[in-house]
């Protein structure tokens, strides 16, 4: 038989525990309506019409960002265009053999940016490029549906100050709404809303570097 002070010992404890319990559920039904937004959200369709900007920064890492940005150009909605995140082997003879409608505009209207690692690197890259060119805006942003709400987070917070217009991606599968159905897309979308937490965090403690 277990002593009475025994059982009023277990009592916090037990308490402890359900607290635990019930804060990880919290915790976890806020992060799951959070997605449930994140993703309700995106783009699931193509502009309407295509933006018309300044210039244009294409962010690499998804397909047809490049192509899509590049049709901006043609169809004079910017007169300038940097892509940013280039791999240092890639150049600009290769990316144009890679988009032949778009090659004669490589020569004139083009840049390349190869020192973005990531979508912070992006941001930091696409202000330095817009200062060189002396570019004010507004500039239009060619990324991928669900990289967007990032890329424009880092762009904002390093420049508070620019306009930038949201030009995004849409996958044929987004478009269908069927996302949920492939584990990779699914993948895809959780690991960038967790990508998108952790820099709403950082941006929102952390003042914006300087230069």
């Amino acid at each position: 038989m277990t002593p009475p002070m025994a059982k009023m010992a277990d009592l916090p404890a037990a308490r402890l525990r359900r607290g635990a319990i019930a804060t990880l559920l919290l915790a976890g039904g806020l992060l799951a309506a959070g997605f449930a937004i994140f993703v309700a959200r995106l783009e699931n369709r193509d502009p309407a019409h295509l933006p018309e900007g300044e210039a244009g920064v294409a962010l690499t890492g998804g397909a047809d960002r490049i192509s899509d940005a590049l049709e901006l150009l043609a169809h004079g909605k910017v007169r300038r265009l940097l892509i940013t995140g280039v791999n240092q082997a890639t150049t600009g003879a290769e990316i144009a053999r890679l988009t032949p409608r778009f090659s004669q505009w490589f020569a004139c209207c083009v840049d390349l940016g190869y020192e973005a690692l990531n979508t912070r690197g992006n941001a930091l890259e696409t202000r330095a490029w817009m200062r060189k060119r002396g570019v004010t805006g507004p500039v239009v942003i060619v990324t991928s549906t669900y990289h967007m709400p990032r890329a424009l987070l880092e762009l904002r917070y390093v420049m508070p100050n620019a306009a930038f217009l949201p030009y995004p991606v849409v996958t044929e599968r987004q478009r269908k709404g069927e996302w949920w159905r492939s584990a990779k897309a699914a993948r895809l979308l959780a690991f960038e809303y967790v990508k998108f937490l952790a820099a709403f965090l950082r941006t929102s403690i952390i003042p914006p570097p300087s230069g």
